[in-house]
């Protein structure tokens, strides 16, 4: 099942809801000291959970600059796949192209597109549009 970023009436595909979860388990296992929240309440636990304001959403832009930044000093090979299950590896393992060469290049889309200008885009429309930003199953 496919998820995405939901700003009426914009839906931004990002792709399966393991991939997602691995980007948001990657942030809270090498940024937070694995406490979930604690550093980027908005986007961890606000837009996690249940979604985030318009009003929300210039603070989740900024502490997603902070991750952005911080993910940028970490190989590719530092990925959390699963927060829950450590053990766990993503399906294509260390197979990845040579253009990924840290952890904010990392997370691609289904669609080819960087995750986090992904997020980037979609919180500024949220923005603009006055609307809700919310995660969501197709």
């Amino acid at each position: 099942m496919a998820v995405g970023l939901f700003t009426a009436p914009i839906f931004y595909m990002i792709g399966t809801a393991d991939f997602l979860h691995s980007f948001f388990s990657t942030i809270v296992y090498r940024l937070e000291d694995s406490d979930w929240g604690s550093r980027f309440p908005v986007l961890m636990n606000e837009l996690f959970i249940d979604g985030i304001t318009h009003t929300q959403s210039e603070a989740a832009l900024q502490e997603l600059a902070v991750i952005k930044k911080e993910l940028a000093g970490l190989s590719p090979d530092q990925v959390i796949w699963d927060i829950e299950d450590l053990s766990k590896q993503p399906p294509w393992g260390v197979d990845i192209a040579h253009t990924i060469t840290n952890l904010s290049n990392y997370f691609v889309t289904s669609d080819g597109k960087q995750l986090i200008t992904v997020f980037e885009t979609a919180l500024n429309t949220s923005i603009s549009t006055q609307r809700p930003l919310i995660i969501r199953s197709m």
